[in-house]
């Protein structure tokens, strides 16, 4: 088989991982193709918050100013609430249990602005998918196919075949590629592959309707994005919740929502129509509420982690390798991150910079990340128990005795008052799941494409909120302003996107230059920093933990690969060293 008939990189899937993935591997020049079954993208809401960290990737892709200009005003999204209803006759509904700031909004947008260059966005799927796929067919001309379904697929010898069937006229051909990226949710690929799904499934039926309604009349808070409802007839679970959806008002006044119902797993009542209507009316309080249906859709509340992401030549990225349920807002953000981990090492094999052991590594970084966010899920949903545990609500009681423990939550004297104070506790628990910066920010790898120094890892006081930047091997690169001012850029706009960054102090920069040029390290060396006197908070001399003669090797996808505490006696010598270990070559072609 001759080599021309042989892509770079195949992608099962058109979503985000997969337009993602499509988009980074175009612009390094990687010959790229996409095969999507669906006619085209997304029509439902789905995932809709993108946090810092993915936001930092749009940018180097070129895409986060499109993405913001989608996303709603700061000042119409950042809270989530809980209340009993929106309306009702009775004197307990229609009450707001509580409220929290939520991801990086409120009192928490200044440590999370501090922590990158990159502030969160909320751009539901239906929104999003487009416009990566616009971008994608820009960098990828004729090669995202949509209305295309993989039936087989077969690892050859040095090579994976595909056999793509073209949906509206049933033909069938096959393309064969170098490597595969299986980014489909795991509907095809992972069943070819044989690989098993780890973790609790079935946990309830969740169904999402897609609405036009409006509810200004009875919403209040203009802040408040995610509407979530415990009532007696819910028996104190976890009964339903709301999310506004824009698209070009917010807050009370937003024309479109998501209305989420959970049912046990296997009701029947979750697949009828004016069950679904008739609870949704019942959950906000409001039984004459008229609103249009765009779409439902139903999907499993799981927590389930890939039992490998590597299959030979064959890659599982986002859903398919792991499923989250939606508490935390980790599932299509882990997605984008697994795929900025793996481009920039299948651009290093494919050109010849490293060896094809540079791609296990993938599985030995990212699934870690992956199967931490997958129970930090499932434990986010502690959160809703809480706060009606303190209403006095419980699985066991009825409604009446529900509506009861409400009339306690709202009396007067001492013992409402003690009844207040614990439920504004309960609420106020959730603030680490929706502030959850070191989770977002502060994963990092112990093993993998890096070289560890035998430092430790630092410990915050608070493991999901308490974000400390480092520049300890595995970490991602410190976001500093280059030179403290706000419009100057980052420390991670330094990086190359092709090849490793070696970051110097300027006054030992060209020992650091002459070293990789006598060597012919495919190093690309950038001088940062003054004379080493500012000393500020959230300076890069007070981040770098380096002195003046070290250095910072970072990968392209910005996470620190080896470092130098102080200058080497032979520089050039331990940077090609650390090179080898990294690329798993005899030496760093260039």
């Amino acid at each position: 088989m001759a080599l021309a008939d042989i892509a770079d990189v195949v992608i099962v899937g058109g979503g985000p991982a997969g337009l993602t993935a499509a988009i980074q591997l175009a612009q390094l020049g990687i010959d790229v193709t996409v095969y999507e079954r669906r006619a085209t993208t997304s029509h439902l809401p789905r995932a809709h918050l993108l946090n810092q960290r993915t936001m930092e990737i749009f940018d180097a892709m070129g895409v986060a100013d499109d993405v913001y200009a989608l996303s709603p005003p700061e000042d119409r999204w950042h809270r989530v609430g809980w209340y009993t209803s929106l309306a009702g006759d009775r004197p307990g509904q229609g009450r707001e249990i509580g409220h929290i700031d939520a991801w990086g909004g409120g009192a928490d947008r200044e440590r999370y602005a501090s922590a990158s260059p990159n502030r969160y966005a909320n751009v539901p799927q239906m929104r999003l998918d487009p416009l990566l796929r616009t971008h994608a067919d820009l960098h990828c001309a004729g090669k995202i196919h949509y209305g295309h379904e993989v039936r087989d697929l077969r690892q050859c010898d040095g090579h994976v075949e595909l056999d793509i069937v073209e949906m509206a006229s049933e033909s069938t051909h096959t393309v064969r590629a170098r490597y595969v990226i299986a980014a489909d949710g795991g509907r095809v690929c992972s069943t070819l592959l044989g690989v098993s799904m780890e973790g609790p499934t079935q946990l309830l039926d969740m169904v999402s309707m897609h609405v036009t309604a409006d509810l200004s009349s009875w919403a209040v808070d203009d802040q408040v994005l995610l509407y979530y409802f415990v009532d007696p007839s819910g028996s104190g679970s976890f009964r339903g919740s709301i999310c506004a959806m824009g698209p070009d008002t917010w807050g009370t006044e937003s024309r479109e929502w998501a209305f989420h119902q959970a049912f046990s797993w296997g009701d029947p009542a979750a697949k009828d129509t004016d069950t679904l209507v008739a609870r949704v009316r019942d959950m906000l309080g409001i039984p004459d509420l008229r609103f249009d249906v765009h779409a439902i859709s139903h999907w499993e509340f799981e927590g389930v982690t890939a039992a490998q992401y590597r299959v030979g030549d064959v890659f599982l990225v986002g859903n398919a390798a792991h499923r989250h349920p939606p508490t935390g807002g980790l599932g299509l953000n882990t997605a984008v991150q697994d795929v900025d981990n793996l481009v920039w090492k299948l651009y290093q094999v494919l050109r010849g910079h490293a060896g094809d052991e540079l791609l296990d590594t993938y599985d030995a970084e990212r699934r870690p990340v992956g199967l931490f966010n997958v129970r930090h899920s499932l434990e986010n949903v502690g959160g809703h128990r809480r706060v009606a545990a303190a209403l006095g609500l419980s699985a066991g009681i009825s409604t009446d005795e529900g509506w009861t423990a409400i009339d306690a939550w709202l009396a007067p004297g001492v013992d409402g008052e003690r009844r207040r104070a614990d439920v504004a506790d309960a609420v106020a628990s959730n603030a680490d799941d929706y502030g959850q910066l070191n989770v977002e920010l502060g994963f990092h790898y112990s093993e993998g494409a890096v070289v560890p120094d035998g430092s430790a890892p630092p410990v915050p006081s608070n493991p999901l909120r308490d974000y400390i930047p480092t520049s300890r091997p595995g970490h991602h690169l410190p976001h500093a302003p280059i030179d403290q001012s706000a419009s100057a850029g980052s420390t991670l706009d330094l990086i190359d996107r092709r090849r490793f960054t070696l970051l110097v102090d300027p006054r030992t920069a060209q020992i650091w230059t002459d070293a990789v040029a006598a060597r012919h390290l495919p190093v690309e060396v950038v001088a940062i920093g003054g004379d080493g006197s500012d000393e500020r908070p959230g300076s890069w001399t007070r981040l770098r933990e380096v002195d003046s003669g070290g250095a910072i090797l970072v990968r392209p996808d910005r996470h620190v690969a080896w470092r130098a505490m102080t200058l080497p006696s032979e520089p050039g010598s331990d940077l090609a060293a650390a090179l080898h270990t990294l690329t798993r070559t005899e030496g760093a072609l260039a």
